[in-house]
């Protein structure tokens, strides 16, 4: 039996040898229903690298977290350019310097602020004017390190100058009379150490909202007496009765912003509002209270000349202006004036020098500085205070102080 089985098992295989040669001999001699085609050469494709754009991977810093070499200076102040718009209708646009670029506010104390002035129905001029200091002033550990600067008299304003984002109407809706006392009492909540107030201009109203703004003032004073208030006032129409009257009001700092050089005035600002006018309301501020300090802002980036900004300065303090704030112009919207110019901070720096050497008191200058900035306030509550105790010392020494709280 084994060698019958030995005997079968080769058989079998010498037969499945002679059936694979017959295969292949049929193959060779006829093609088969789908002929196989062989290929065409083609070119030969670029081997794709990581250092190609779409491919690029973090840099090693990046990929560990660790922080990335900083820039050169003349790489940090480049402006660069990028071409926008649909096919055809592209143009070139100038990119915001990295300089000018702020974190979007996302902080719990950010919220909490937002939270208190829509509960009562308050407005502040850092939202509607699109400030970008905002997570900066807003931030901080608590409400009491904040700064916020409260706008009276809703957020609709009469005159419609080119760079700002308020809104704007002949009528205005009418006062609350009671935001006084909301500001008031908002603001003794958050136990500020220095407030400072705004308003829009109200041009519908008789007094331009003077009075509204003085009684403001009072309560605030009347609820928390040692906070320091700063009032950001319009021109009221060149009505100095008016500005006399917020002036006695107990506040501490009257401001009023020139915004620019005489030249570019009737273009950037309302037509209602003049250069010399605005001069005329910080005289009278200070004639009227010369223990204030008085306060004025000016943009850079609008067209402005270095002879033009000299001038400026000489005439502010030939009215006796004691701070002056310089800040870059930035467009709030297209519907807005263009920026001619985005300002080196080295530029800031420079004007700063030069209107303390002309003899201001303070004088707060970068590219995102603006007319209320805390860097600024928080000198300027010094001064004060420095002031105040050094009158109880005068008196004290001449015997005229009767009662020490």
């Amino acid at each position: 039996m084994a060698a019958t089985g030995a005997k079968f098992r080769s058989l079998n295989a010498h037969s499945l040898r002679q059936v694979s040669k017959i295969l292949t001999s049929a193959a060779s001699s006829r093609g088969f229903a789908t002929e196989v085609t062989t290929p065409k050469p083609t070119t030969k494709r670029r081997p794709t690298y990581f250092k190609d754009g779409l491919n690029s991977v973090p840099s090693f810093s990046k990929f560990v977290g660790l922080p990335e070499e900083a820039l050169s200076k003349e790489d940090a102040f480049e402006l660069r350019t990028a071409m926008v718009g649909p096919a055809g209708r592209k143009k070139q646009i100038t990119r915001l310097p990295e300089w000018l670029k702020t974190p979007i506010p996302n902080d719990s104390n950010y919220k909490q602020i937002k939270k208190d002035l829509r509960g009562l129905n308050l407005h502040t001029v850092c939202e509607e004017a699109k400030c970008p200091n905002i997570s900066d002033c807003w931030g901080g550990s608590n409400k009491s390190a904040a700064t916020a600067t409260i706008m009276l008299m809703g957020d609709t304003c009469t005159r419609g100058c080119r760079f700002c984002s308020v809104k704007t109407s002949k009528a205005p809706a009418p006062l609350d009379p009671h935001e006084p006392e909301h500001t008031a009492e908002a603001l003794k909540r958050w136990g500020l150490g220095y407030v400072v107030l705004t308003s829009v201009d109200r041009d519908d109203l008789a007094d331009g909202g003077a009075r509204h703004f003085t009684e403001t003032i009072m309560k605030i004073k009347q609820k928390k007496p040692d906070m320091l208030v700063e009032a950001l006032t319009g021109d009221y129409a060149g009505d100095l009765e008016m500005v006399e009257m917020v002036a006695r009001s107990g506040l501490d700092v009257y401001a009023h912003n020139m915004e620019t050089v005489e030249r570019l005035t009737p273009s950037v600002r309302d037509r209602r509002a003049h250069y010399h006018q605005s001069l005329k309301v910080l005289k009278a501020a200070k004639e009227a209270m010369p223990t204030l300090i008085t306060k004025t802002s000016i943009m850079l980036g609008l067209g402005e000349q270095e002879d033009e900004l000299w001038q400026i300065l000489k005439d502010l303090r030939a009215v006796d202006v004691d701070v002056v704030t310089f800040g870059q112009y930035m467009r709030p919207t297209k519907r807005h004036m263009k920026v001619e110019e985005y300002v080196k901070p080295e530029i800031f720096e420079m004007w700063r020098q030069r209107a303390l050497d002309l003899g201001f008191l303070y004088c707060a200058s970068g590219p995102l500085v603006r007319s209320s900035y805390k860097a600024g306030e928080s000198f300027i509550e010094n001064v004060l205070k420095k002031r105040k105790v050094a009158t109880l010392l005068s008196d004290e020494a001449t015997g005229d102080l009767k009662v020490v709280v």
